[in-house]
């Protein structure tokens, strides 16, 4: 369940086993830079990762064909369309 919004934005608090927290210190080791960098560095990549796949949308390519057809080839309005652009203001 979320938390309250907290007001100063700046800080995230976060609970870690301790093999897990071993495995973040081996890396920013191995980096030579700081937790922070690391946690921040490696979650906006997955945050970006997470929010292109969601953006995109994956056809096949009967369907990529087919919308490529229809963007030709536009159907005529039918009637609902032309009604709904008739009640739309001016």
């Amino acid at each position: 369940m979320p938390r309250a919004m907290i007001r100063d934005n700046n800080r995230i608090a976060l609970r870690i086993r301790p093999d897990d927290k071993a495995t973040l210190m081996r890396a920013v080791a191995l980096e030579n830079t700081d937790l922070t960098d690391f946690v921040i560095k490696n979650a906006l990549k997955a945050a970006k990762s997470v929010i292109d796949q969601s953006e995109q949308v994956k056809l096949s390519e009967r369907d990529s064909l087919r919308v490529l057809e229809l963007l030709e080839n536009p159907p005529a309005p039918n009637a609902k369309l032309l009604a709904a652009a008739q009640a739309m203001p001016t």
